[in-house]
């Protein structure tokens, strides 16, 4: 899938074992499925695909100034110029400590390319289906 927006960040897993050990990752942005990003983590073995979460554009934006999101994610500021990314159900969870100055930085470049309230007009619905059937 081609990815018209990436930027890479380095993220720490704050409630982790190693909460201050830095993880690089990559988000992502694809203007034929322009209500989602995703956040791409390498492979963790030779042999493994990589990990991608994919979620809402708006939640990402809205969560960086007030907790947001029901379900799997879930975003809100953080302290010290971070924002809070958590993955998962109630059972199993991760949560992502990322720079707001690079999410920040990465949503501009998203909204450079597809502006808010035109994403409608750049929806690629067979890329979106091909998504869903891989």
């Amino acid at each position: 899938m081609p990815v018209a927006v990436s930027r890479p960040i380095s993220v720490t897993l704050p409630e982790s074992p190693y909460p201050h050990v830095p993880v690089t990752g990559q988000l992502r942005f694809d203007p034929g499925l322009p209500y989602g990003v995703g956040l791409a983590f390498p492979p963790r073995h030779p042999g493994d695909e990589e990990l991608v979460w994919w979620f809402g554009r708006e939640l990402l934006a809205e969560g960086r100034h007030t907790p947001t999101g029901d379900g799997d994610v879930r975003v809100a500021p953080g302290v010290d110029g971070r924002i809070l990314v958590t993955l998962g159900n109630r059972h199993d969870r991760a949560v992502i400590s990322a720079p707001a100055e690079t999410v920040t930085a990465f949503l501009a470049d998203t909204f450079a390319q597809v502006p808010p309230g035109t994403e409608s007009a750049h929806l690629d619905l067979d890329l979106g289906l091909a998504r869903l059937l891989a």
